[in-house]
């Protein structure tokens, strides 16, 4: 397997760089710093796993088709064009989507990119023996073609409206290309060395993945695009959020992308930082397993939602930074929905839950059949925001007879793949807590549809409905927007009326950088899409 060659002397200058100070990033130009708040991921491929930093990694480092802008526009990456019904790209019925790549293009290795790679890795997608994240969408592959080294053609069982994003785009968790020559001859990649350390095709290459402090990445020198101004970048893992402000204020951090709402008050005062707030993409959402006993009959969980004072929820937790909404789709989607809001009734949710059979217990928690209503939940270590979420949420079910076990897990066990016994996707929970991230268009089959109910895909509800799942796929089959918004309006009914989750607010985030840095135009998808002019 090829491997990216590397001096043991450059090492030692990443150890050195990692702990300067501000006065030290003065004499280190052209070196930029990024965390998260995140702590250590579990692999540094896209296809294994959807964590943030995965994905902001792989924008900077991977090989996609298409790419997103800072106004959330696609344009193409390895493609020299997009292809739409206009452009002859997308056949007339729909069915068929033709790639034309790019020549010349170099992988980080220097192996030249063609279309091998692209079958290959589809191939990889469709391999029931990779534990890829999900599937939706590349099950209606039925063919593809390979006319030349520098055109793919897809064929579709029928068309399929959210192709941009899901077929190597970077807008999301999606899979990147992957290179042939080195992972051809594998039978499966769920633990091939290069999830260690990924060969790409975007501006930086990976040199060093530091587990539990950080991945570092040079300048690509075969980017078909040219050398980006940056000589050097670390993507830290600081799992304290608090530690991280810290961080910036010492001149250890450069750039914190899309922060939390709950420390843009904080970072707002950074003197030596600019922080932008933005509305993002990611909503915040509690999770009812539906095949659970205690939370199977609607109107258990319709009194949970009527429970929650989302409003006061929003301005304690997050000081304000949320947009409060029941749609499950961002308002950065151009077609995203208004559903009526369901306001704060508590007195509403004792009634529900009166209707479903559970009683008031001698010790305040409700009780059915001999079962007490404790719902188990889970949740994710190394967010300050998260614990305030759940103490609010303790207080607000416990004053309705509701009862929450809570139990914390990393976040590489919490998001872990079913085959790896991940927590969220292994279902063993009533209620749990994370957030989503919607895709540009709003199609959402991906977490709602029947057939992608863990193992299969990211429905981890397990709610299935009949209705719901044939608009989803109406959604899929038309490429035209305002048909995809009336649809989405009814998929949307559908979720809020069964109540198989709860918004509790969308995120507001800041995107909090050195006053030193220049160039960067982050998109609300795709911080990191485009990196070529930036600098500090």
């Amino acid at each position: 397997m090829l491997r990216i060659s590397r001096y043991v002397v450059a090492l030692a200058v990443v150890a050195l760089l990692c702990s300067c100070t501000k006065a030290g990033q003065d004499s280190n130009p052209h070196y930029l710093r990024i965390a998260d708040g995140s702590g250590d991921i579990p692999t540094l491929n896209p296809h294994l796993f959807t964590e943030a930093p995965i994905g902001y990694i792989a924008e900077m480092t991977q090989a996609y088709l298409v790419k997103y802008d800072a106004q959330n526009q696609p344009y193409p990456e390895l493609l020299t064009s997009v292809p739409t019904l206009a452009n002859g790209g997308i056949s007339k019925d729909g069915d068929t989507i033709t790639w034309h790549l790019r020549k010349g293009v170099r992988w980080s290795d220097g192996v030249p990119f063609t279309a091998d790679d692209l079958v290959f890795s589809t191939k990889v997608v469709l391999n029931p023996a990779n534990n890829e994240v999900g599937r939706d969408g590349w099950n209606l592959i039925t063919k593809m073609d390979e006319p030349d080294k520098y055109t793919v053609v897809y064929h579709l069982r029928h068309p399929y409206a959210s192709y941009e994003p899901t077929f190597f785009g970077s807008a999301g968790a999606n899979p990147t290309v992957l290179p042939k020559h080195i992972l051809g001859g594998l039978p499966n990649i769920n633990h091939a060395a290069y999830n260690a350390k990924p060969v790409g095709i975007g501006p930086f290459r990976i040199v060093d993945w530091r587990r539990g402090e950080g991945v570092d990445m040079e300048p690509n020198p075969y980017y078909f695009r040219g050398m980006p101004k940056l000589k050097r970048v670390t993507y830290k893992f600081i799992p304290s959020r608090d530690t991280l402000v810290t961080s910036m204020q010492t001149g250890d951090v450069d750039l914190w992308p899309q922060a939390p709402a709950s420390f843009i008050t904080r970072l707002l005062g950074l003197s030596n930082f600019t922080t932008d707030v933005i509305i993002t993409p990611w909503y915040t959402h509690l999770d009812f397993n539906v095949t659970r006993p205690l939370v199977s009959d609607v109107r258990v969980r319709q009194a949970i939602r009527y429970a929650i004072d989302r409003p006061t929820l929003v301005a304690k937790v997050v000081h304000g930074y949320g947009v409060i909404q029941e749609s499950t789709v961002s308002p950065n989607v151009p077609i995203a929905p208004s559903i009526p809001f369901v306001s704060y009734d508590p007195a509403k949710a004792k009634q529900l839950l009166d209707s479903a059979g559970w009683r008031v217990g001698p010790d305040g928690i409700r009780v059915k059949n001999g079962a007490r209503l404790s719902l188990q939940f889970p949740y994710y270590t190394g967010s300050s925001a998260a614990d305030e979420t759940v103490e609010f949420l303790r207080s607000e079910l416990k004053a309705i007879g509701i009862d929450i076990q809570t139990r914390q897990y990393s976040p590489a066990m919490f998001f872990a793949a079913y085959q790896d016994n991940g927590i969220v996707y292994g279902g063993k929970w009533d209620m749990t807590m994370f957030a989503w991230q919607t895709d540009p268009i709003g199609e959402i089959s991906n977490i709602w549809e029947c057939d992608q109910i863990p193992p299969n895909g990211q429905n981890v509800t397990r709610f299935c409905n009949k209705q719901l799942d044939a608009l989803l796929e109406q959604f899929k089959l038309t490429y035209d927007s305002e048909a995809h918004r009336k649809i989405l309006e009814q998929e949307e009914k559908i979720i809020s009326a069964n109540v198989p989750n709860i918004v509790l607010y969308v995120w507001k985030a800041g995107n909090s950088y050195n006053k030193n840095l220049t160039g960067w135009k982050p998109g609300a998808w795709t911080p990191f899409d485009d990196m070529g002019n930036v600098d500090i």
